[in-house]
């Protein structure tokens, strides 16, 4: 099991793992950096335990450590415990969730693999903001998405801040990057998906008629403000509007990502 380990002075170099996550410069997550994946909360953590990241250590106050002991039964790793003042010297901030574990990334599913293995998919078009990022995650584990790939302008999904907010769904829901765009989108049509374009285009065809509920489907979605290029809108199969009260003309991309995803379950 996890092995507890004492920590009393913040310069302990066996916790650098988890240092100066507020600094952007310094951070360990960081895809140019040491690209380390870090859960927060004891929620979230036990996610990245039962997830296929393999872990590196802990680090926490004493009682969020004991409550993880159960899933940490069969690890072989620090679990280093310390004061919170300390564990704040540490990380940069008061931490409230009381415990990180930190863990390496694990290989990155093809695009083809995925897709074959799949009968719903997110697809995602300049999601840069982190938290967006991270609620579509959560969404996506929530309504039976299978996947979701990462077109043009996406953020790092294993950034702290999408983990924290998928609630840890971001380790479960497997993601691959397409790394030509919006051209690998033949990969989805060759599988005989369908492709629909999410976009509040007047001319686009309402959600409830779409039948995306039926066959192999893939649902694009675009950034906060544009919205998807008009590429990729060209490049799907049919064009989705989600019908909406006058004087609204879009939602949130995680909300307008959850009503389609529902869609799509035909729940």
């Amino acid at each position: 099991m996890a092995h507890i380990v004492e920590i009393s002075e913040a310069d302990d170099p066996r916790v650098d793992d988890f240092r100066d996550l507020s600094r952007a410069d310094r951070r360990p997550d960081r895809p140019g950096g040491r690209g380390l994946v870090i859960a927060e909360g004891v929620v979230v953590v036990e996610r990245l335990l039962a997830s296929p990241y393999p872990v590196r250590a802990l680090f926490g106050v004493r009682r969020r450590v004991d409550d993880l002991a159960e899933a940490t039964a069969a690890l072989d790793v620090p679990a280093y415990v310390t004061s919170a003042d300390v564990m704040a010297q540490v990380v940069g901030f008061h931490l409230n969730r009381g415990v990180l574990a930190v863990a390496d990334r694990a290989p990155v599913v093809p695009p083809a693999e995925l897709i074959s293995r799949s009968r719903r998919l997110a697809v995602l078009e300049g999601i840069g903001d982190h938290e967006n990022l991270g609620a579509l995650f959560r969404n996506a584990a929530a309504l039976g998405v299978d996947g979701v790939l990462l077109g043009a302008g996406c953020s790092d999904p294993l950034y702290r801040r999408s983990v924290r907010v998928s609630m840890g769904h971001v380790l479960r829901v497997p993601f691959a990057h397409l790394e030509s765009w919006p051209e690998d989108l033949k990969l989805l049509r060759d599988n005989d998906f369908r492709i629909a374009a999410l976009t509040p285009r007047a001319d686009s065809k309402s959600l409830r008629d779409a039948g995306l509920d039926q066959g192999r489907v893939a649902v694009l979605l675009g950034s906060e403000g544009p919205g998807l290029t008009d590429e990729a809108i060209d490049s799907a199969d049919l064009a989705v509007r989600i019908p909406m009260a006058g004087g609204v003309d879009s939602l949130n991309v995680a909300t307008a990502g959850a009503i389609a995803f529902h869609a799509m379950s035909g729940a």
